[in-house]
């Protein structure tokens, strides 16, 4: 955690976005005939999945297994994740009436989450266990559409259209995405990340106006809590500076903007995380190598840099080379540190 609070480091800490899952055989076989969203109320699946590519890469954190939809689903919203589509949303909230579905979410809800984050914390000793949710606008996007949208259309017409509708749905969720936060970290989380996935859709003017007051209230609340807070997003690159002022201690960065530009992008006293292009773990590792030394060192240019890469692990990545790219990170970045 102490880059995330931007003070010096033995070698710049390494982490995968979804690595909890995924293009692990290990996950695979546990995982085998149990759907996604009953696998994220199994405590000690969520454990298992949590700890394999701990046990496999020796990275330097733990991400919680679960999904953005955990929370929305335990207040009863009729959804399901499908196969090779993702959620889907049985009644899409489109008017006033819909909000109705939307309650408080409460920590008797989710009882697994804290049941599999104490158990983690056990198994995890020294490494850190990163909590998650979902952001409001990313939210939103899945219940307005329907399910995954390309373009979010009705999401950015309520956004655009019916103000006043948008900010009630927005308060909900962020009030749902905070309570949610909030169980992982006091059942020992020792960080958060706050996923935006969807939110590179908005222009700057509507990010501020229409999306960054509510995550500025979630990254508020948390900031009681004393955990670090880190915020990302894909197709940010025009949001970075946006994002940077909405309270997070780190800005997550995918792989289209590089770290030293980023760095200027976002202001002072945030550290950045990313943002090797996932796609560049399928080309030979003499190009693997040669990208990830040169993200970390663009990665100088920041306050603080935690590797990763510039989005989640795809499914059909060599788990050999998401483990050899661990120990490249960790003693390229030691070697580093030492000179």
């Amino acid at each position: 955690m102490l880059a995330c609070r931007r003070k010096p480091v033995p070698h710049t800490p390494v982490w995968f976005m979804r690595q909890a899952g995924r293009s692990l055989p290990e996950y695979l076989r546990v995982r085998e005939g149990v759907p996604m969203l009953e696998s994220c109320t199994r405590p000690e699946l969520i454990v298992e999945i949590t700890m394999q590519p701990v046990r496999r890469y020796a990275v330097d954190a733990a991400i919680f297994f679960s999904d953005i939809m955990v929370p929305l689903k335990a207040i009863g919203i009729d959804l399901d994740i499908k196969p090779g589509v993702g959620p889907v949303i049985a009644d899409p909230i489109r008017d006033a009436a819909g909000l109705d579905a939307l309650r408080p979410l409460v920590p008797d809800d989710v009882p697994y989450v804290t049941g599999a984050v104490r158990g983690l914390v056990g198994e995890l000793g020294a490494t850190p266990l990163i909590g998650f949710a979902g952001a409001p606008f990313t939210l939103a996007s899945y219940l307005i559409e329907g399910g995954p949208s390309k373009n979010h259309d009705r999401t950015k017409a309520m956004m655009y259209g019916e103000p006043e509708l948008w900010a009630r749905l927005m308060d909900r969720l962020a009030d749902i995405t905070i309570a949610f936060l909030k169980v992982q970290v006091e059942a020992g989380a020792s960080a958060i990340q706050l996923f935006d996935s969807w939110v590179g859709a908005v222009a700057p003017e509507d990010y501020a106006a229409s999306v960054l007051p509510h995550t500025s209230r979630i990254f508020a609340e948390i900031e009681a809590l004393g955990v670090p807070r880190i915020h990302f997003g894909v197709g940010t690159g025009e949001l970075l500076g946006l994002m940077g002022e909405a309270g997070a201690d780190v800005v997550g960065v995918d792989w289209r903007v590089p770290l030293d530009v980023a760095a200027r992008r976002v202001p002072p006293g945030r550290a950045l995380q990313g943002n090797l292009d996932p796609a560049i773990l399928f080309a030979p590792w003499e190009t693997v190598e040669r990208r990830a030394r040169d993200v970390l060192a663009r990665g100088r240019a920041a306050e603080g840099h935690i590797f990763n890469l510039g989005h989640g692990v795809q499914p059909s990545t060599d788990p050999d080379v998401l483990a050899r790219l661990t120990d490249l990170v960790q003693e390229a970045s030691t070697e580093e540190a030492g000179t």
